[in-house]
């Protein structure tokens, strides 16, 4: 029978957690009065700490769908987005209460944002402002952050719930382009699809959003989708949306990633020929549309301007070839004219030079022969996720958040996956997956 002393060791600590817990709430029901913003602040960094003692992946899990989310938010004069609060909220849990060791496809991962981190990190030298830091730091958190992120959620068996809730809010932007699109033609405009509710959409994010969780849903394995109809309803719904936003980048990139995913998976399916099929009449579509806006002779239509900016570009990268003029340079004014490179490398060319690009080939180029390298089961769905964002960053900007992020996040969530399985299936104490000798 257990003694009264052993009883009171045991409980105290639980009694004395409740008394400080209580006595937290009565300051924050206190401060709420005359500060409401700290003390909601400190309410939720409260809850999330005790959900995280319970359950440590719960923050990062709960944040994956709102990585999609492009709202801004106003801090006290600090613009922010929704994605990219969401992502620094949740690299700390991930980064300390993830399952370790990371496996060598990971790791290797992570070696390749810090080659491009250090590559980028002379044009911070350089060019000394603030915005040139921040920038840096950002883009670290967009590739090894969501990597972290997706693999803490993945490791811990969560990678279904968490492509249930990307799912439903990509599901949710496509409604509100859908629903926009119907408005549109009521008005007699039958142009791209610009969201303006729940808040303001560009074609191009919407576009390149639904085009990641389209390939990735035509490529999902039962492990991360179960029902092979819910997959289905996912990707056509999502590619309605893409031709729908009448985004030329997200169109090609789609149809690239559903080619990679039939050559590789060998389906000779009726269903993987006829989507095969239908995407090479949408590609059609956009280069003659590409080049009816060229023998239109309008130079500020999207195709021309963006021969305007080919140029530009080129002129404002010999002002600095080596390390560049800095980091989203276009909003500042470090250039005489304001306007956006119109493909991935011309924006790292500018940005940090023939050592930013370098950088930049090396992390892109390695990334997708890791994947490529992984078991198809698991690699083909973050080989797609990566290789449509690059492919969408040959037509526009590469490193800007949402789609950066989505896609790495996923490629974090399947090699955890991947890792949890092997984990399951090995003897206790063997070394398993990747970490394992080859025979």
């Amino acid at each position: 029978m257990t003694s009264v002393p052993g009883r009171l060791g045991r409980g105290l600590p639980v009694v004395l957690l409740y008394a400080a817990l209580a006595a937290l709430a009565l300051l924050v029901g206190a401060a709420a009065v005359r500060q409401p913003v700290p003390a909601l602040v400190v309410a939720v960094a409260v809850l999330a700490i005790g959900l995280s003692a319970l359950r440590p992946m719960v923050i990062p899990l709960l944040v994956l769908p709102t990585l999609l989310v492009v709202a801004r938010l106003d801090l006290g004069g600090v613009d922010l987005s929704v994605s990219d609060a969401a992502l620094a909220a949740a690299v700390l849990p991930a980064a300390l209460l993830g399952v370790r060791p990371y496996s060598p496809s990971m790791r290797n991962l992570m070696w390749l944002t810090v080659v491009y981190q250090a590559s980028t990190l002379f044009t911070v030298i350089a060019n000394a402002y603030a915005a040139n830091l921040v920038e840096w730091v950002h883009a670290w958190f967009l590739t090894g952050g969501a990597l972290v992120v997706g693999w803490g959620v993945g490791r811990a068996g969560w990678a279904r719930t968490a492509m249930a809730l990307v799912a439903t809010v990509a599901s949710l932007i496509g409604l509100a382009v859908v629903v926009q699109f119907v408005i549109n033609v009521g008005q007699g405009s039958f142009e791209a699809v610009y969201v303006q509710w729940p808040y303001p959409m560009h074609k191009n994010f919407t576009g390149t959003t639904l085009g990641i969780v389209a390939a990735v849903a035509f490529a999902a394995p039962p492990w991360l989708i179960p029902r092979r109809a819910i997959a289905t309803a996912l990707f056509w719904w999502c590619t309605l949306a893409v031709l729908l936003s009448q985004s030329g980048q997200a169109i090609i990139a789609l149809a690239v990633a559903v080619g990679v995913i039939v050559v590789r998976s060998g389906q000779a399916r009726r269903r993987s020929k006829l989507i095969l099929l239908a995407a090479v009449p949408a590609v059609w579509v956009v280069i003659s549309l590409a080049r009816s806006e060229l023998a239109s002779g309008n130079v500020h239509n999207s195709t021309s301007q963006r021969l305007t900016w080919f140029a530009e570009s080129w002129d404002l990268w010999l002002s600095s070839p080596i390390t560049g003029i800095g980091l989203r340079w276009w909003y500042t004014d470090r250039a005489p004219e304001r306007f956006q490179p119109p493909n991935a490398e011309l924006e790292v060319l500018t940005s940090a030079g023939l050592l930013g690009l370098a950088g930049f080939i090396v992390l892109m180029v390695g990334t997708l022969v890791i994947l490529w390298r992984v078991e198809p089961l698991y690699g083909t769905v973050a080989f797609v996720a990566v290789l449509s964002r690059f492919v969408q960053g040959q037509f526009d900007l590469f490193w800007v958040a949402v789609q950066i992020s989505l896609a790495f996040a996923v490629v974090g969530i399947c090699l955890g996956a991947k890792a949890s399985a092997d984990a399951e299936s090995a003897p206790r104490g063997s070394l398993v997956g990747e970490d394992a000798p080859a025979a």
